[in-house]
């Protein structure tokens, strides 16, 4: 029953996902278009994809804490509101025209929108399963969740391979639209129990609020920077966990901000090449989030599932490094079946360590160092 309350969160994920995902395989072309028309090699492209990446990570960092903070006070829905809506400006605006003027346009919005867009839907995703999941049963949910994304994955660029590129970004745009309507139509808040004794919520000043988690006041119940420091060190597991998580995501990121680039410059691939990459990445990933996750997470230690992960991981990002022929990227998107398991251990692990309300605290600062490059391949 705990996960079939569950099920309006994972439709919203997954049409968020879907849009989300879908004009992947088409940024590539069209920022190569808009900057380098008619080339294959475009410097300028991957040093403004680094810089985009750089910049939302950053602000990630500091806006996510603000943003689980928030959803205690004002509810999990009215927060998932605000991101997903900002979402749909970049995806519009590349709707309507793709030329150099409206790509930095694009760019220049995307850039402001992503730091408080790219993990808010993921941390709040997270909270909203914690507040509804027994901590036996979080491993599972959590890689039952990433299995979500990943099947919204496979679908998003199976529909980008299938339709032009112009067609995708309509069809994105639309999609946002529909996964905010059905969220505010069909999702309903979760309840919160706040616990007065945590160290970080002590002093908070309460108001009652009905179905809503009970209201905490806005000024005193956001932390201070030196209070995250001490929620940081006060659990070791965690600590190590974040640490773990940080560097994973570093070399996930470096590899996903230019390895398109790298593979349309060395092997001339494009858009439906990409697609074909993306779905090979992405049914792997979701054939192990769905069905072998929630089966071993029980059988084995979240430890050793982690270890495994990141050593697939590993042989993953070496193969694409060493590419020799247009084969072997096919071939190291494979891996994505062990290296997935990776992140929603890392989850579960954090989550354990603590009280609720500091542990949905410190998901807010595993989904940014977590963005979502946990399905690309």
């Amino acid at each position: 029953m705990e996960f079939a309350r569950l099920g309006h969160l994972f439709v919203t994920v997954f049409l968020y996902n879907f849009a989300t995902f879908m004009v992947i395989p088409s940024i590539t072309d069209v920022t190569m278009n808009a900057l380098c028309p008619g080339q294959d090699e475009c410097s300028l492209a991957i040093y403004l994809s680094g810089f985009q990446q750089a910049i939302t990570g950053l602000g990630s960092l500091v806006m996510m804490p603000v943003v689980g903070n928030l959803s205690d006070v004002y509810g999990r829905k009215a927060l998932l509101t605000l991101p997903m809506s900002l979402g749909i400006v970049p995806l519009a605006i590349l709707a309507y025209r793709r030329t150099e003027n409206y790509f930095y346009g694009y760019y220049l919005i995307k850039l402001l929108t992503a730091m408080f867009c790219e993990g808010s839907v993921l941390c709040l995703s997270l909270a909203y399963l914690a507040d509804n999941i027994s901590e036996t049963r979080r491993a599972s949910a959590f890689g039952m969740l990433a299995g979500i994304g990943s099947a919204a994955f496979v679908c998003g660029t199976l529909t980008a391979r299938l339709i032009s590129t112009s067609s995708t970004f309509q069809v994105s745009t639309f999609v946002s639209v529909f996964a905010i309507v059905y969220m505010r139509t069909f999702l309903v808040d979760s309840r919160c129990q706040i616990d007065e004794t945590s160290p970080l919520l002590a002093n908070t000043k309460e108001v009652e609020d009905g179905d809503s988690c009970r209201k905490i006041g806005v000024g005193k119940k956001i932390p201070s920077v030196k209070d995250m420091v001490q929620l940081l060190s006060s659990s070791l597991t965690f600590t190590q966990a974040a640490v773990v998580a940080f560097f994973s995501s570093l070399a996930e990121g470096g590899l996903h901000a230019s390895m398109m680039y790298f593979l349309k410059a060395q092997f001339h691939f494009s858009k439906n090449q990409f697609a074909d990459l993306m779905l090979i990445a992405g049914l792997a990933s979701s054939i192990s989030q769905l069905l072998l996750m929630p089966m071993l997470a029980p059988a084995l230690d979240e430890v050793k599932l982690l270890r495994i992960g990141l050593f697939a991981a590993c042989v993953h990002m070496f193969l694409y490094s060493i590419s020799w022929a247009s084969w072997v990227p096919y071939f190291a998107s494979s891996f994505c079946i062990v290296s997935v398991f990776a992140h929603p251990c890392i989850r579960s692990i954090a989550s354990k360590q603590l009280s609720p309300e500091e542990e949905r605290v410190k998901d807010a600062y595993l989904a940014c160092v977590l963005l979502p490059t946990l399905y690309l391949p």
